[in-house]
C-alpha cells in the first residue's frame, strides 16, 4: 500500500502550486503550446515555466511531444481529471 501512497504524493506534488494550476488551465484551453508560449501567457520566465512543466510531466499531468524544433505540451487524461477535481474545491 505504501507504493500507492507514494504515487499519490507524486501526483499531488505535480499540481501543488498556483502556477502549475494556471498552466493546467491554459493547456486545457489551448493545447499543444511550447514552453515559450506558456511562459508568455502565464507571465513567468522561461526557466520557471520549464521546471513547472517538467514536474507536471513527471507526475503524469502533461504530455510532451517533439514538433520539429520545439516541444509541444498537452494535458493527459490524469491532468484533465485533476482540473475537474480542483474545480470541486472552489
Amino acid at each position: 500500500m505504501d507504493k500507492t501512497y507514494r504515487e499519490l504524493e507524486r501526483i499531488v506534488k505535480g499540481f501543488a502550486n498556483h502556477r502549475r494550476i494556471s498552466i493546467l488551465e491554459l493547456l486545457e484551453k489551448i493545447p499543444e503550446l511550447s514552453v515559450i508560449e506558456i511562459s508568455n501567457k502565464v507571465n513567468i520566465n522561461f526557466k520557471t515555466a520549464s521546471e513547472h512543466i517538467r514536474r507536471m510531466a513527471i507526475s503524469g499531468l502533461v504530455l510532451k511531444r517533439s514538433a520539429r524544433q520545439s516541444v509541444r505540451h498537452k494535458l493527459t487524461p490524469r491532468g484533465i481529471a485533476i482540473l475537474k477535481f480542483l474545480r470541486t474545491l472552489e
